[in-house]
């Protein structure tokens, strides 16, 4: 049996849930440890000795088309189809119908899966599916498994069956094409792989690995965890300038063009992009990654946070355990809060995010006055503005003015 060498990657969605860091950019191009998510899972799935990759891009394809071109640059092939109405999973793939000529994988574009796992999936006969325990399995599709076959997968029960949950990656043959043209509508109103496949699932055909190391980034709070696991085992050249004075402790990783200034203290596992300017006097936690191009300023400590290019944090800044996207600019003593007063899981527009520390999510093109706070489960839209001394807390939609 012949290890495949294709893989479908689906990455037609906006990912709503993602709000509002997917205003500007689709949920798969969100970075993680410096890199789209989608990014690393291409270099997993190469690692794992897929050649060719089939992308079905949908929102915001432009984006995805350029960054990643022909794969020359991450040395695979890839092409691209779109699928224009987000009609379900199934209606994705078949968009890639005629462009696979065997057994291949397929894989949801949000998510995060070691290379040695990908390769075992591989090793499998088709048709086989990845599943992974979770702690909250109501919120996924729940397999029910007898050794490694899957007997019984059900959407998001109210009381799931098991603890073991759809992990979207799967190996077909295309056999999987002639399954989908004979599936109807659902009754969420798409066209449902997983009903292609209940034939496998009734005649025990289909079979089951478990994952340990897959990732799921389906809100933005789990960007955080995703982000520290690839920490952990990213590595990379110290390309920046490092002044006297400056502590790095731990793994570290600066960019090129990036200058660390004296006295500053950083502590990894971190990553800071390229022509970035980091203190003098900042104070980097473990778990954060800053992209490109930004500024970290006199005073500023920031915590376990993803922060996007080009934004500005300069000067008397508190960051702590927060999500915040490209070009946001903070004024001078505005602060992040993250922790609530009875230790209780933070909620972000009434979603439990499962943290006892989480900060806030803010979209592209923030603007804060000085002496803003940031309440615990913020959320606030892109390209909002928020005068000086302002209090803010809540869910804001794109554009929002505070005052």
């Amino acid at each position: 049996m012949a290890r495949p060498t294709e893989c479908v990657l689906l990455a037609a969605g906006e990912g709503k849930r993602m709000r509002p860091l997917t205003t500007n950019r689709p949920k798969v191009m969100i970075p993680l440890a410096n890199r789209p998510m989608l990014e690393h899972l291409i270099i997993a799935a190469r690692d794992a000795g897929i050649e060719r990759f089939v992308i079905v891009v949908g929102y915001g394809e432009e984006i995805v088309r350029e960054y990643f071109g022909d794969g020359s640059g991450l040395s695979v092939t890839i092409e691209y189809v779109v699928q224009r109405c987000q009609r379900g999973t199934a209606d994705a793939l078949a968009a890639a119908e005629g462009l696979v000529t065997g057994d291949f994988l397929l894989m949801n574009g949000d998510m995060i899966l070691s290379a040695a796992e990908i390769g075992s999936l591989c090793e499998m006969e088709a048709p086989a599916l990845a599943v992974a325990e979770v702690d909250n399995p109501e919120s996924y599709g729940v397999v029910v498994l007898e050794g490694d076959r899957v007997t019984s997968l059900e959407e998001k029960s109210r009381a799931p069956k098991s603890t073991m949950i759809n992990a979207g990656a799967y190996l077909f043959s295309p056999e999987i094409f002639d399954l989908i043209r004979m599936i109807g509508i659902s009754g969420r109103g798409e066209y449902e792989l997983t009903d292609a496949f209940s034939g496998y699932i009734r005649e025990k055909r289909l079979g089951a690995i478990t994952l340990t190391s897959w990732r799921d980034v389906g809100y933005p709070w789990d960007i955080l965890a995703a982000n520290e696991y690839l920490l952990g085992i990213t590595s990379g050249p110290d390309d920046g300038t490092v002044e006297a004075g400056v502590v790095l402790k731990g793994p570290v990783i600066i960019g090129k063009g990036t200058v660390i200034r004296s006295g500053s203290y950083i502590e990894g596992p971190c990553i800071i992009g390229r022509d970035c300017i980091v203190g003098p006097g900042a104070y980097i936690r473990p778990g954060t990654a800053v992209g490109d191009r930004c500024h970290i300023g006199h005073a500023v400590e920031v915590k376990n946070s993803v922060i996007f290019s080009g934004t500005k944090i300069p000067h008397f800044n508190y960051i702590g355990d927060s999500v915040i996207g490209s070009g946001c600019n903070f004024g001078a003593g505005t602060k992040i809060a993250n922790l609530r007063h009875d230790h209780g899981n933070v909620s972000v527009g009434g979603a439990d995010t499962g943290r006892k520390k989480f900060g806030a999510v803010i979209g592209d093109d923030v603007l804060f006055g000085i002496n803003c706070s940031i309440n615990t489960g913020s959320s606030i839209g892109s390209g909002s503005r928020i005068a000086p001394h302002s209090y803010v807390d809540g869910v804001y939609d794109d554009e929002s003015v505070i005052t």
